[in-house]
Order: structure tokens, then C-alpha cells, then sequence
């Protein structure tokens, strides 16, 4: 396992794992991983998506013929699914407001500006509201892989799967989700993996940064 130094080196040594080892993450690094994508931003505050966390090797063969086969799927510890809302809605912004009122001791009548604010996200469309919570989902794994890759595991961000088939297969829909992306855990498989000695390639500073 890899010993991390800081935050660059340690980007420099992640990448997207096409092998796995099967290896199993111990619970407290996944618990890390988990708690930092609960702890990312997020518009509002609101996180308008769930994590599924699946370590169940026949749910993840299931999985797999809807995620084209591919063998990060069963090769990983675990699975994380990232599900939007499918849309805003009252009962979700009220809960939402109780929990801070009751959190941080204030009360509801003094949250009346930020009410406005969340209540104004009822007056788009269900699938701009939508999208805006697949948006808010990808912010999250992004802290997630780097949280990864603070604990030595290994991760791949997909979207090569049918959402349709995921919902169906995990009654998504009955929750009022919709899958989004995956994240799998595990550890690189370096013998089979042709990319896991491969030099990381990134456009130049240069060519990258637009300074005005």
C-alpha cells in the first residue's frame, strides 16, 4: 500500500484502475472515503443524491452485465453508486431546513431568506433539477477519488453502464433516484493492468491555464 505523502504526489500516483486485485479495503479507509464524500460541497448544502455502497459480490455480478462487463466491477471491494434526485421537492426542503434550524439552534423563521432560495430550485423544471443534482453528484466523486487516493486505495470513476438497467435492477426509481456514476474501490492488479506502471498524461500548464 502505498505511503502518501502530499496532495500531488498523491495525484500523481492515481489513476483510473482498469484491474483490481479483489483485495478487500479496510473498513476504516472506506469509512474515510465515505465520510469525505458526505463532507464534500455541494450547491445550497443540499447533496441532491444518495451513495449506494455495495460490497455484496453477488449484487456486483449482477451489476456487472449492465456495466458492460467490465471487471472493476467484481474485481473491487466496493462498489459506489452515485444516484440523484430526480427532482426537488417541498418535503425535501423542508426536511432539509428543520435539520439545520435543529443543528445549529436557530430558528425556522430566521432561515426565511434561505427558504427562498431552496424553494426558488421548485419553480424548474424536473429535469433541470435533475441534471443540477447529477452535477452536484460528480463534485462528490471528485472528493471521493482524491479521499481514495489520501488512503492508498485504488479507484475508478465510470459511466460506462446503462443507468436504466442499474435503476431498475436496484428499484432506483421506488426512491426517486436515478444512477449517475460509479466509483469502485479496491486495490491495482499491477500484472494485469497495463496502465498501472503508465506515465500520467496531462495537457501542459502552459496549454491548460487561461491567466487574464
Amino acid at each position: 500500500m502505498k505511503n502518501i505523502m502530499n496532495l500531488i504526489e498523491t495525484l500523481n500516483w492515481r489513476y483510473a484502475t482498469k484491474r483490481m486485485t479483489g483485495e478487500v479495503v479496510p473498513q476504516d479507509k472506506i469509512n474515510n472515503i465515505l465520510e469525505a464524500i458526505r463532507l464534500s460541497a455541494s450547491s445550497l448544502g443540499l447533496q441532491p443524491f444518495s451513495v449506494i455502497v455495495i460490497d455484496n459480490p453477488a449484487l456486483k455480478s449482477k451489476i456487472q452485465p449492465v456495466a458492460y462487463n467490465q471487471p472493476q466491477i467484481v474485481e473491487s471491494s466496493h462498489l459506489l453508486i452515485f444516484a440523484a434526485w430526480e427532482n426537488v421537492t417541498q418535503e425535501k426542503i423542508d426536511a432539509y431546513l428543520n435539520q439545520i434550524a435543529e443543528e445549529r439552534g436557530v430558528s425556522l423563521e430566521s432561515l426565511a431568506g434561505f427558504r427562498g432560495s431552496l424553494e426558488g430550485l421548485l419553480k424548474r423544471s424536473q429535469e433541470d433539477n435533475y441534471n443540477w443534482a447529477a452535477r452536484q453528484a460528480y463534485i462528490a466523486l471528485g472528493t471521493g477519488l482524491i479521499a481514495a487516493a489520501n488512503e492508498g486505495v485504488d479507484a475508478t470513476p465510470m459511466e460506462g453502464f446503462n443507468p436504466a438497467g442499474v435503476d431498475e435492477l436496484l428499484g432506483l426509481k421506488e426512491k426517486g433516484l436515478r444512477s449517475v456514476s460509479f466509483l469502485t474501490l479496491g486495490y491495482r492488479d499491477a500484472e494485469k493492468d497495463h496502465l498501472a506502471s503508465a506515465k500520467k498524461v496531462r495537457r501542459s500548464a502552459e496549454d491548460f491555464y487561461i491567466n487574464l
